[in-house]
């Protein structure tokens, strides 16, 4: 009788902790990229608090078609320097392919992940913003969080994705933490 009430104590404390371990890492003070006009999103990795920003690609003021958003790195976990990606990042990683829809709409795709499709549009407020689904309704993007778990460099095991947003309608802060599919 012991030994279950021991056995079972073990498993809660396990349990416990490392349902706080993945709590930690959901609320994990990153830091926010500010004072860029240009910004449209950026994204984090559980890995360091290095962060991907994608920005709006202008030129004269008007849009640039050929590449509408521009990425780059802030690398926080240096001195928050500011770094192009590599050719490697842009074209296997963090790069998005971009589609012309129509004047000021258009639709990218991360070039790490093909089948999943977001759009750059210019909103009510006349700014272009970046659209995702979240929570099952169209949201202007944020910031995506990348939960990051084992792998390697060019296959990293990617659990969970956490997108945060603004509803376009209500301005209200929106969420939603997708479970990604094992491959």
């Amino acid at each position: 009788m012991m030994k279950f009430i021991i056995l079972n104590l073990s498993l809660c404390i396990i349990f416990l902790f490392q349902a706080t371990k993945i709590l930690a890492q959901d609320t994990l003070n990153f830091p926010t990229p500010t004072g860029n006009p240009n910004q449209l999103f950026f994204l984090q990795r559980t890995q360091n608090t290095n962060t991907v920003v994608y920005e709006l690609s202008m030129k004269k003021g008007v849009i640039d078609s050929l590449e509408p958003v521009h990425v780059f790195w802030i690398c926080y976990a240096e001195k928050s320097q500011r770094e192009e990606l590599t050719e490697l990042q842009r074209k296997r990683a963090y790069g998005l392919a971009t589609k012309y829809i129509s004047k000021d709409h258009y639709e990218l795709r991360f070039l790490a992940n093909k089948k999943y499709a977001i759009e750059l549009m210019k909103g009510k407020d006349n700014n272009y913003h970046v659209y995702d689904q979240i929570n099952q309704k169209q949201a202007i993007l944020t910031r995506v969080y990348l939960e990051i778990h084992g792998g390697s460099l060019f296959s990293p095991n990617i659990e969970n994705v956490l997108l945060n947003g603004i509803d376009p309608e209500t301005g209200a802060i929106v969420s939603e933490k997708k479970k990604m599919k094992a491959n």
